[in-house]
């Protein structure tokens, strides 16, 4: 384990649900496996005018997302909990928390070392940043100054580009930490451990053996209570701008020559530079979006996303989304990938799938089915591991062939303990290793991707958005999509080794 430097975050929007569910519980977990260093401080930020005690009150001892356990207490930890008021839209109370963050800095030993963690609506990204360097919070004089951004970054390509600019006028983009929380997930670092390590693997991953790749991030719920922002924002923004396409990026990349943050990310900027530019026609033949309607789920009715709390009743926000795309470089050249994202479907689930070529001489076609050719399945969530399909003969007379599972599943590693991805990024932060957060050009190069989509839906309205039940997997045309005869998306169970045999939904 690295040494971290003793340090002080600040949290902006600390009485906010992110930092209640997610920010305060993972530091605490941080705290009781002893990986904050001996002097270390939390301030948080926000306008309601608690003084310490009072928000030590709200943010810990009585945040019912933190688990009481054996060994180190709750008032131990809240004691390194601080809070000051402050109107974040006004530069002249900036002035104020650096007179703060001295003074902390002074009791607590920690040598200038400040992490600003910003959960706070995106139209305050720019914002804020901008005050802080007005108060001198950006230079780094005796200690670091790191900046942490939750997505979305940007609406569209052009906002993207805005924020970029505007947040390096004030600091370097070695500064600006932009996290998305899937890449803290512990099965998505896997992805480049299974590649990489495995040798029986890489030579395989190419054009030459790959049919085509296949990333699928379904949710159980709707938008829930979301629906204001929801609107606003769709399924394209929210999962695959982002989320989707950074597993893309680990998936598709060349090997890096080391396993550092700037090896890395470079490889996943190449991934992203390499996406095939949609016109308006690709995106009416590759891409569907559809929207769920009402529907009976379990024997309950359910409502449909136009009927949902803050949603337009004539919305065109599309909650499901399915797209084919190319990647044009010399290891992908002329294989499919596919995405599919949406909400209320059948089962929470993410995952990968590597569809293998199809051998190209079946010497056991009477018995091989149309559709069995070998699969690779990284599972993200739930029930985390690997599921590798292959052919295998079925015991008695002939040649009969059935595919069979071969699985590993990481709660078969008992002892190990799998940090939550909040848990794994802030540490990260805290260590200086940007690896699994979005450089700004990857940024920019994956909105300029989306954009055409985007701008495709927004002047073409005989592009249709379709509607489907509540609990089902989209768009009754979904599978038109999947190149090949008699090929289909695989329709996951929420047990990653049980499909075919039955679902548990």
């Amino acid at each position: 384990m690295i040494k971290n430097d003793n340090q002080i975050l600040v949290i902006f929007g600390a009485s906010g649900d992110l930092t209640a569910r997610k920010l305060i519980p993972a530091i605490y977990n941080l705290f009781k496996k002893d990986y904050l260093p001996k002097k270390y401080a939390i301030v948080g930020v926000g306008r309601t005018p608690y003084d310490d005690e009072e928000f030590r009150d709200k943010a810990v001892l009585n945040n019912p997302h933190i688990k009481r356990e054996e060994g180190k207490s709750v008032e131990d930890f809240a004691k390194l909990v601080h809070y000051h008021a402050l109107d974040t839209s006004k530069k002249e109370d900036y002035p104020g928390l650096s007179d703060r963050l001295h003074s902390i800095d002074d009791e607590f030993g920690t040598n200038c070392n400040v992490i600003f963690y910003l959960s706070v609506p995106p139209s305050l990204y720019g914002v804020i940043p901008k005050h802080l360097a007005f108060a001198g919070l950006n230079k780094e004089k005796t200690g670091w100054t790191r900046l942490i951004i939750e997505k979305p970054f940007g609406y569209d390509l052009q906002s993207a580009k805005e924020l970029n600019k505007t947040l390096l006028e004030d600091y370097r983009e070695d500064q600006i930490y932009r996290i998305d929380h899937y890449l803290g997930k512990e099965t998505v670092q896997n992805l480049l451990v299974t590649r990489f390590s495995n040798s029986i693997f890489e030579p395989l991953w190419n054009r030459n053996y790959i049919h085509r790749v296949e990333i699928t991030s379904a949710e159980s719920v709707g938008v829930e209570k979301r629906g204001g922002y929801y609107d606003g924002s769709g399924a394209l923004r929210d999962m695959v701008q982002n989320h989707l396409l950074q597993l893309i990026g680990l998936v598709a990349m060349e090997p890096p020559v080391k396993s550092d943050a700037d090896s890395i990310r470079n490889e996943k900027l190449k991934v992203f530079q390499s996406l095939r530019p949609m016109t308006t026609e690709d995106v009416k033949q590759n891409v569907i979006r559809g929207q769920y309607l009402s529907s009976k789920i379990k024997g309950e009715e359910v409502k449909g996303y136009r009927e949902e709390e803050g949603v337009n009743p004539e919305s065109r926000t599309e909650t499901f989304v399915a797209l084919k795309f190319f990647i044009d470089n010399w290891r992908w050249s002329g294989v499919p990938f596919y995405i599919r994202s949406g909400k209320k479907l059948p089962t929470r689930v993410s995952e990968v799938v590597i569809h293998f070529k199809p051998n190209h001489h079946r010497i056991f076609s009477q018995s091989q089915k149309v559709n069995s050719q070998n699969m690779l399945v990284m599972r993200i969530q739930p029930d985390e591991g690997i599921l590798l399909k292959f052919g295998m003969k079925v015991p008695g007379q002939g040649f009969e062939v059935k595919n069979v599972n071969m699985d590993f599943l990481y709660s078969d590693l008992t002892d190990a303990y799998v940090p939550d991805a909040y848990e794994r990024l802030i540490l990260d932060c805290m260590q200086g290793d940007a690896t699994l957060y979005a450089r700004g050009d990857s940024v920019e190069s994956a909105w300029e991707f989306i954009d055409p989509i985007l701008k495709a839906w927004k002047d073409d309205h005989s592009i249709p958005i379709y509607g489907y039940p509540a609990g089902t997997w989209g768009p009754e045309n979904v599978d038109e999509l999947i190149e090949g005869e008699h090929m289909m998306w695989r329709y996951p169970c929420k047990n990653l080794a049980e499909d075919g045999i039955f679902c548990e939904l």
